[in-house]
């Protein structure tokens, strides 16, 4: 018999694709246990109300607001492996979204537009890296005060008056990135720009796991002084992630835009607490050095079905920050046994 297809060389190829998978379960442990939360979460509410969470109009609905998240969840990941947090991308939104929706306004071509939002976006997140490693503040500190700092200049220039777009929906723009898809019979009105949110993910997740930004960014996480040791600009690197962080909430703002098809002042203002929730719920740690993308867009998913949940079950939404908090605890417990602390 030839070896090749002999019954007993199946199994060293047997055993190394199995502790491929187990070496492969291990590296990706935390967004694994983020995925079991959620799956077991929608079970729970499946069984709750089986009409509700069976009717794909559910999700198309969650699928509406999630990827506003995800644009701010994933350069939070880069923000939090660094070693530093940023509390400043809701006014981010706010500010850059209002640069959109203004210049839309005046006249100008919304992909036009866009330029100068995206410009700015870079530049606040550049600013407060900048006010973080080489003036030395406190991340907490810095990115709290500019939120604050932000927000205001939004309401003294607006003085609390939005902006309205009625003829978005005319535009090649909100066709591209905010439209629905009605060619294929099994996905109408499936929202196109959750498609834009998961390939923003895939570039995320490339960017951590496979590009130099994201190792560098791990390394200055995880040992500031070794890293230096290593020929890598910490402080760069850090600027590049509020960078990042600031490009990211530029998208979700104009996004929010298309979406809602009008520009408030206060834009921006409901994504502080979910998207830090997402991030710590899918398993990023909060000492810095390790992060995953992927577990963090899934800790979104969780977010986002959570109120849908919540109201399917036949409760008010007086109780979501409860279960929020619930499910942000038991996660953060699931993680702390799921992988203990290394650095």
């Amino acid at each position: 018999m030839n070896a090749a297809t002999s019954p007993l060389s199946t199994v060293p190829r047997s055993r190394s694709n199995t502790s491929t998978l187990v070496r492969w379960i291990k590296r990706n442990r935390r967004a694994m246990s983020a995925l079991v939360i959620m799956i077991v979460m929608l079970v729970i509410f499946t069984i709750i109300n089986p009409r509700v969470f069976t009717n794909p109009i559910t999700y198309r609905s969650i699928f509406i607001s999630l990827p506003i998240s995800l644009f701010v969840v994933v350069p939070m990941v880069f923000v939090v492996a660094s070693g530093e947090i940023d509390l400043s991308f809701p006014a981010t939104a706010g500010i850059t979204s209002w640069v959109f929706a203004a210049a839309v306004r005046d006249g100008w071509d919304p992909f036009a537009a866009l330029v100068p939002t995206l410009i700015l976006g870079t530049f606040v997140g550049m600013f407060v890296g900048t006010l973080v490693t080489y003036v030395g503040l406190s991340s907490l500190v810095a990115t709290l005060g500019m939120n604050f700092l932000m927000r205001g200049i939004i309401n003294m220039g607006t003085e609390g008056v939005a902006i309205q777009f009625p003829q978005m929906r005319e535009t090649l723009m909100w066709q591209v990135f905010a439209g629905r898809i009605d060619q294929f019979p099994w996905m109408t009105g499936f929202p196109i720009h959750m498609i834009w949110g998961i390939l923003f993910v895939l570039l995320g997740w490339v960017l951590f796991n496979r590009h130099r930004f994201g190792i560098h960014v791990q390394l200055v996480g995880d040992n500031p002084d070794s890293a230096t040791e290593m020929g890598i600009n910490v402080k760069s690197v850090k600027i590049r992630a509020f960078a990042f962080m600031g490009i990211g909430a530029a998208c979700a703002g104009v996004l929010s835009v298309l979406v809602n098809q009008n520009w408030w002042p206060t834009t921006g203002d409901g994504l502080l607490l979910p998207a830090l929730a997402a991030v710590f719920v899918g398993g990023t740690p909060t000492w810095g050095g390790i992060g995953t993308v992927v577990g963090s867009a899934i800790g979104a998913g969780i977010i986002a079905s959570i109120e849908t949940g919540i109201i399917a079950a036949g409760l008010t939404g007086y109780v979501t920050q409860f279960f929020n908090g619930l499910v942000i605890i038991i996660s953060l417990i699931g993680h702390r046994f799921n992988g203990p602390r290394y650095r």
